[in-house]
């Protein structure tokens, strides 16, 4: 290995670290506010960049059908609940079901958009509303139980979204066109303008989620939520509405995700699985509660990932996720035990 080597190696990690990054933190932010490890989140990597693709080669996303269908479902349960007695919020439970469901129908079907800023903002609108409709539907039942029976929800959800997704895009991998064309000579090093687009939003997505918890009403009421569960439902705050805007943030996540990866690598249906994992184990290093450690750990999985595929390729996959093993046994060192508080 000379030093042009290690620097590609280390674009590489980087593109890669910044994905990984953003998995992380969809999923500190959705397990801080409702305790939920939510193992589907590559799911929404592999529908956003598959629905974009189909969109581009002018045909209808099949996530469409499946954002209708679970958007009537959880219409009936919210009925179902209102008539025997339970309160609704139905300005969010409409704007979930009908609302945005409704501008995504429009959008595929009516305006068919054939520009890129379209398209984008189409499969944007398709993909956010699935997760709190899947919040709804598969994990408030279930709010009050622990985080091992919540888990098995996410396994067997997960299990069932690769499913659909096998039968929405087939087994063969699609790509999308490239946001940037441009390539650029960085001291010698090759950088595509992709690359640049792939750390740039992702840059823009941590700030931005850094100005929405810290200077937002909104975001600081998922903070306490976070801290907290009992105090902030006592203070006023819809817990209920926060695991809401937890899963739409991380479904968005997800779909920017999707749509970043898809111009650089073949995306399959079971594609966002391992970059899920991969996620996983960066929010892992934050201990699944700090957002800067879990980017830090996101940078060091793709750094890693990458030297790793230059000098044991065969087992790359193996050091990523070795990685978690000292990781769990430094915090089971430094980590105090606390029963739930529900």
């Amino acid at each position: 290995m000379d030093s042009q080597i290690a620097l590609l190696l280390g674009q590489d990690g980087i593109v890669n670290g910044a994905v990984y990054g953003l998995m992380a933190l969809a999923l500190v932010l959705v397990f801080s506010v409702t305790r939920v490890i939510f193992i589907p989140q590559g799911e929404f990597v592999a529908f956003g960049a598959l629905s974009m693709a189909m969109l581009q080669a002018g045909r209808v996303p099949a996530t469409l059908w499946l954002l209708l269908v679970l958007a009537v479902a959880v219409l009936l349960v919210e009925i179902w609940r209102w008539k025997r007695g339970a309160v609704v919020d139905w300005a969010s439970a409409l704007a979930w079901c009908v609302v945005l469901p409704a501008a995504a129908a429009a959008l595929v079907l009516l305006l068919k958009p054939t520009s890129m800023t379209g398209q984008t903002l189409t499969t944007l609108v398709l993909i956010m509303p699935l997760g709190p409709l899947l919040y709804r539907l598969a994990y408030r039942p279930l709010a009050d139980a622990n985080v091992l029976m919540l888990l098995i929800v996410s396994v067997a959800l997960h299990g069932v979204l690769v499913g659909l997704g096998l039968l929405f895009f087939g087994a063969e991998g699609s790509r999308t066109a490239s946001f940037s064309e441009a390539r650029f000579d960085i001291g010698g090093i090759p950088v595509g303008g992709q690359s640049l687009v792939v750390v740039g939003v992702t840059l823009l997505l941590v700030i931005a989620m850094f100005l929405f918890f810290g200077r937002s009403m909104v975001g600081k009421a998922l903070r306490a939520t976070a801290i907290n569960r009992v105090g902030a439902r006592l203070s006023g705050i819809p817990t209920e509405l926060s695991g809401d805007l937890s899963f739409a943030l991380a479904a968005l996540i997800g779909a920017v995700s999707g749509l970043l990866i898809a111009p650089i690598t073949t995306v399959y249906y079971d594609t966002g699985f391992l970059i899920g994992l991969k996620g996983f184990v960066a929010a892992i290093v934050g201990g699944l509660a700090s957002y800067p450690l879990a980017l830090a750990g996101a940078l060091l999985v793709g750094q890693l990932e990458a030297f790793a595929s230059f000098w044991a390729s065969p087992f790359k996959e193996v050091l990523v996720f070795t990685l978690i093993i000292p990781v769990l046994w430094w915090r089971s060192l430094h980590s105090r035990h606390v029963e739930d508080e529900e």
